[in-house]
């Protein structure tokens, strides 16, 4: 059984380089793991953490003015890779990667304050213009990554480990393509609509609506999201097969003084 908590990052449209480091929300998840042999591992696990990006802490777009928030709920399974067999070793680097799904919901805060869900306002014109469909919000996740394992007791396992999330969505923070026809977007999903998908006025007021197919996001790169921390493992087989080392230090033997 396995135990998971720390912090989730993001990686897309909304920010510069060096935006996942900047401001990470949490996570906390729980598993199971299933020992083929002492070095190969298949984990299941169900994870849930937040994840959010904000033009402000862009130097790049800092004018577009956009932001998001979403949780994330995954489930996913995993073959996991330890280097050196924990039952001969204390220490250990390891490799994973698997297949999951995870569950999203972008939201945003007008200037009023109000909490409004991004999937509902079509800011791209997402179900009625042109060839883009509407977003589900379930989509298919590549986990991978690595760290280090300690094996603290024969039942007890430490890892920290970093995890990338390659997603199949452009959309987990609402942003992927251009700006639509205001009047077009207004008559399909309102004036909110209108004030949420394009929020450079808010900063610099009269600045006029862009004309329809201006860039507001990159469609060719996918979101990414990061879930990095530590994992606490312990064993619930009734009995462990036997280790080859002791984790009691050797007690060094006294003799006699010899007297030359």
């Amino acid at each position: 059984m396995s135990a998971f908590g720390g912090a989730s990052l993001y990686k897309g449209d909304l920010g510069s380089v060096t935006m996942p480091f900047k401001k990470p929300k949490g996570v906390v998840g729980a598993g199971m793991v299933f020992e083929l042999n002492p070095r190969m591992l298949v984990r299941a696990e169900l994870n849930y953490g937040k994840v959010s990006g904000s033009d402000k802490l862009s130097v790049k777009n800092k004018h577009r003015n956009l932001d998001f928030t979403s949780s994330v709920t995954e489930a996913a399974l995993s073959f996991e890779y330890i280097l050196f067999d924990l039952y001969e070793y204390k220490v250990s680097p390891y490799l994973f990667a698997g297949i999951g799904t995870f569950k999203f919901s972008p939201y945003t805060f007008d200037s009023k304050g109000n909490q409004l869900m991004l999937a509902e306002l079509s800011t791209e014109g997402q179900g009625f213009y042109e060839n883009r469909k509407n977003y589900r919000l379930q989509q298919l996740a590549i986990p991978f990554g690595g760290g280090l394992q300690w094996a603290l007791s024969p039942k007890i396992r430490l890892l920290l480990e970093a995890g990338i999330r390659k997603t199949n969505t452009d959309y987990l923070d609402d942003v992927s393509t251009t700006y639509i026809d205001k009047q077009l977007l207004e008559q399909n999903r309102g004036s909110t609509a209108v004030g949420i998908a394009f929020r450079t006025d808010e900063l610099d007021a009269g600045t006029p609506y862009p004309a329809d197919g201006t860039v507001r996001g990159n469609p060719n790169n996918n979101d990414w999201y990061i879930f990095t921390g530590l994992h606490f493992r312990i064993s619930l087989q009734p009995k462990m097969r036997q280790v080859r080392y002791t984790y009691k230090p050797k007690r060094a033997k006294l003799s006699c003084p010899v007297v030359f």
